[in-house]
């Protein structure tokens, strides 16, 4: 059986993926005169980009509690495991709320138009944004605070 802690940084890859290609999807599209909110193959791609961005950060973020508290449970503290968990939650619901968005324009058949059009890609920027804070202070724990590998780099 996989040990708890070990299931965040499996599944964390997931979400930073979905919005990576959520926002080139979005910015190639957009650019290209595309509409990426209604009812269009296009958006029909977009649209679910953001939905399993969604769910995939709801489950890391609730695995990363799970570790973090094996972690605390195990003597661990740092600022920079609080500042992380507080991120993936803002993440988290963030990218929830911005896939709820973006299936009530799908399911309205909601087209932006013009400089409008614009504003879809610029917000995808601003959550891949967060997600990219949210990885370094996650990376900051792995790599240069060992959190939930130094025992077993150790070999304890």
């Amino acid at each position: 059986m996989i040990p708890v802690q070990h299931i965040h940084p499996m599944i964390v890859h997931f979400p930073i993926v979905a919005i990576f290609l959520l926002v080139a999807f979005d910015v190639v599209a957009t650019a290209m005169g595309k509409s990426v909110t209604g009812r269009t193959v296009v958006s029909n791609i977009a649209t679910g980009l953001a939905v399993l961005a969604a769910a995939s950060a709801a489950a890391a973020f609730d695995f990363g509690g799970l570790a973090l508290d094996v972690a605390e449970a195990g003597g661990f503290s740092s600022d920079v495991a609080e500042t992380h968990e507080a991120l993936g939650k803002y993440v988290a619901v963030f990218l929830a709320l911005w896939a709820l968005v973006r299936v009530v324009l799908w399911f309205r058949d909601f087209r932006f138009k013009g400089v409008s059009a614009y504003l879809v890609p610029l917000v995808t920027v601003a959550g891949t944004a967060l997600v990219v804070t949210t990885a370094y202070f996650g990376g900051q724990l792995v790599f240069d605070l060992g959190d939930n590998v130094a025992k077993v780099a150790a070999g304890a």
